[in-house]
Formats: structure tokens, sequence, C-alpha cells
């Protein structure tokens, strides 16, 4: 069977697990003989991301819904041919489908969602979900379903696939050696969670429940992001600053996983199926978080997590407390996430049913 011409459009100019599912899953469709390419802003994290991951990357002013965006677009697309335009951010994905309508509509569009924000019920936004897009993606189930009953979109034109993660290279590992290579204390209680550090990822409340935690447990926090000053001010008001580490963005948070003891994500908006949490899963860790979005898809509480209320900090402090408390609970879910998320969201199967949507878009 031919390889399949690609073309991935994102206005985004923030990293998180939107961009590296891009990244992944060009990747993977690339070493499967597909061509891939990416058309993003010049001053996107992705673009200068996307070398390092061997993914072509054209620069196109498409971060704002602009006419100048919109010709770019549209003179690319006349000049260079595909077989389908997937689309990412609502800005992007308006200038593709306009420039769609401008040319004749000559490749079709498949809209991946990764959100759980609702999609404006207004008709121009079901023009472009249903008239303009050929197919659309959602990171999780709880996404489809809503995009089904609450904007009344044909579910057959909807798929969930949640991000897929390597098995192989995200699993259990020494937890002292870890500790040692990243410079962690080797006594300390790790509670972690990696995320970029926005407001609806709930840093703040993992904050104020730390604070009731023992002297003996620590906080890392990998990743960066546009709260860091108000994250930093937080931990300072409220004297942590010597048990909390700061680690940033890492291009390998392997090792950072391994190095923990328990893993939160006190998320409360916007989730699909976080990449994190299943990343962590796979490394076997105990995992604390809610049932926001598509999280319930891998965290069933008492079964592969302990899933707490959005914004409860006192919620989540008991469950990280009976975590700690519990080595023998902490390996019951751990053990269980991990099979569950092997079993369910690995790489390969994600690389499956995205080449499927696209050659069932693309008619090839």
């Amino acid at each position: 069977m031919s390889g399949l011409s690609i073309v991935h459009t994102e206005a985004s100019l923030g990293w998180g697990g939107q961009e590296l599912r891009i990244l992944s899953e060009s990747q993977g469709l690339m070493r499967r003989g597909h061509e891939v390419r990416l058309l993003c802003p010049p001053e996107s994290r992705i673009y200068a991301e996307a070398p390092a991951w061997g993914l072509p990357v054209i620069a196109a002013p498409i971060g704002k819904k602009r006419l100048v965006g919109l010709k770019c677009m549209a003179e690319w697309f006349r000049k260079n041919r595909c077989d389908v335009i997937s689309t990412h951010s609502s800005t992007d994905s308006w200038l593709a489908a306009l420039a769609m309508l401008a040319l004749g509509r000559p490749y079709p569009i498949v809209r991946t969602r990764h959100i759980s924000a609702p999609v404006p019920t207004n008709r121009l936004t079901r023009w472009l979900y249903t008239r303009a897009t050929a197919r659309i993606v959602t990171a999780g189930e709880a996404l489809r379903k809503e995009l089904i009953e609450r904007n009344g979109y044909p579910a057959a034109r909807i798929d969930s696939v949640p991000t897929g993660i390597d098995t192989a290279r995200f699993k259990p590992g020494d937890r002292a050696a870890a500790r040692a290579a990243l410079g962690l204390p080797a006594d300390r209680v790790l509670v972690g969670i990696v995320a970029t550090l926005r407001s609806w990822k709930g840093h703040l409340y993992l904050i104020e429940a730390f604070a009731g935690l023992p002297e003996s447990v620590g906080l890392v926090m990998v990743g960066d992001g546009p709260m860091r000053a108000q994250i930093e001010a937080k931990v300072d008001a409220m004297g942590l600053r010597s048990r909390v580490t700061f680690a940033g963005n890492r291009s390998d948070v392997v090792p950072w996983l391994q190095a923990f003891d328990v893993f939160a994500l006190p998320s409360y908006a916007n989730e699909g199926v976080p990449q994190a949490l299943v990343q962590a899963m796979l490394a076997g860790l105990a995992c604390v978080t809610t049932a926001v979005g598509s999280i319930a898809e891998v965290a069933m509480d008492g079964r592969t997590a302990l899933v707490v209320p959005p914004k409860d900090a006192l919620a989540l402090r008991a469950a990280l407390s009976r975590l700690l408390d519990d080595g023998a609970l902490r390996m019951q879910l751990g053990e269980a996430a991990r099979a569950h998320c092997a079993a369910g969201f690995s790489y390969e199967s994600m690389l499956d049913r995205m080449e499927t949507i696209y050659r069932q878009a693309s008619r090839r």
C-alpha cells in the first residue's frame, strides 16, 4: 500500500501534550513510509523542536486569524499537493478550512480535538466541524461523546484516538539510581508532577495539599509555563521552598518518573487523556488525579488510581497521605495502572488508527 502525504497545521505557540502528540505521531508515520510535513508559525516552540524529530517544517504566519495567514495557506496548498490535511488548533483549522474552500476543496481535512473545552454550538462552527471537515479525531472518548450529544455532530465521522505512549520506554526503573543521576534526595519521599505550568493543571491546589504533608515529603514539578511565577510565589509564601524542586522542561521525563514515589495530576479543565498521566502509569507509579475530560478512561478510582474532585486541596491531600502511608496500595495501583495503559494506550495502536483515518479521509 502506497504512502500518504500528510500535512499538519498548528497555530499554537505554546508547548505541551498537543504539540508532542503532533511530533510523535508524525515521526511514527514517517517511519512507516508516509510523507509528513508541518505548517506552523516560525515563532512557535514546535517550529524549533520539529527538526529534532525529523519532521520537515514550513514557517507560516498562522498564529492568528488574519488575512495574511489565510492567503499564505491558500498559496502554499495551491503549489504543494497532499492527500490529507491534519489540523489541531482553532485558528489553523479555520484558516485551513477557508483556504480549501477558496481552492475548491482539493484536499480533505481531519480535525483533531485535543482538549475538553466545549465546542461552540453556532452555525459557523458547525460548518467547520461537519461540512469543511472530513473526519474529527478526539483525544478521548468523553470528548467524542460531548461532540455527539452536545453539538449533534454525526457519530460515524468522529473517532476517539488517545495519544499512544511507547510502553518499552516508559517503564518502572531503579528509583535510587534515577535520583542519584538527577541529584534528587535519596532519603526523601517524593510526590511528582509532570505538566506544563498552566492554571488548569492544578499546581496551586497541589501546593496547598502538599503543605499539609509531613516535612519528610518533597514535591518535584517537571515542566515550565505561564504560571511559573505565580506557582513559585505561592511556594515561597507558604514557606515550602526547601521541600519543592522546580525541574523546568525536560526532553526526557523517564528518569524523573522513575525517581518519584507518587504522581499527582489534579487538573480541573481541558484534558483529553493526558500523556503525562499515561506515562506515569506505565512507569508503575500510583497516581492521584481527577475525572476531568477523558481522564476516567485511564484513572479508575481504587483500581488504577485514586480519583479526587477537582479544585479540592483537602481531598487531594487525603489521597496523597493514603498512598504515602500504604506501600502495598502504591504497588497494587501502580501495577494495575501499567497493565491497563499497556493494553489500551500503546504508541503503535495510535499509529494504526490514525493511519486508517487518514486513508479513509483521503479515500486511498
